[in-house]
C-alpha cells in the first residue's frame, strides 16, 4: 500500500467514523424548547462539531492502523477478496 492508499484509507474511515458519531448525544432545537425561526426543531441546538472531530480524529487513526496492518502484513489481499467474489451460487 502506497502513501496515497494510506491517505484514502484514512479518509474513508475518518468519515465513516465521523458519519456514526454526529448524532451522539445530539440535543435538539426541540428538546431545548427554543427553536430558531427558520429551522426544524429537529435541527441541533448545540452540535460540538470540534469536540465530535477529535473524538472522529482518535477512533479513525485506530481503525486505520488496523487495518493498515492487515494490509501490509499480507494476512489479507486482493486475491483472497477475489475469490470470495467467485464464490457464487451454481447457476440453474
Amino acid at each position: 500500500m502506497g502513501i496515497t492508499s494510506a491517505l484514502v484509507l484514512y479518509a474513508v474511515c475518518w468519515f465513516m467514523v465521523f458519519f456514526i458519531v454526529l448524532p451522539l448525544r445530539m440535543v435538539t432545537q426541540g428538546d431545548e424548547g427554543q427553536i430558531v425561526p427558520g429551522t426544524h426543531a429537529s435541527a441541533p441546538a448545540d452540535p460540538q462539531l470540534k469536540r465530535k472531530a477529535k473524538i472522529t480524529t482518535l477512533w479513525a487513526l485506530g481503525i486505520w492502523v488496523i487495518l493498515a496492518a492487515i494490509i501490509w502484513s499480507g494476512v489479507i489481499t486482493v486475491r483472497d477478496i477475489d475469490w470470495f467474489n467467485r464464490m457464487s451460487p451454481p447457476s440453474r
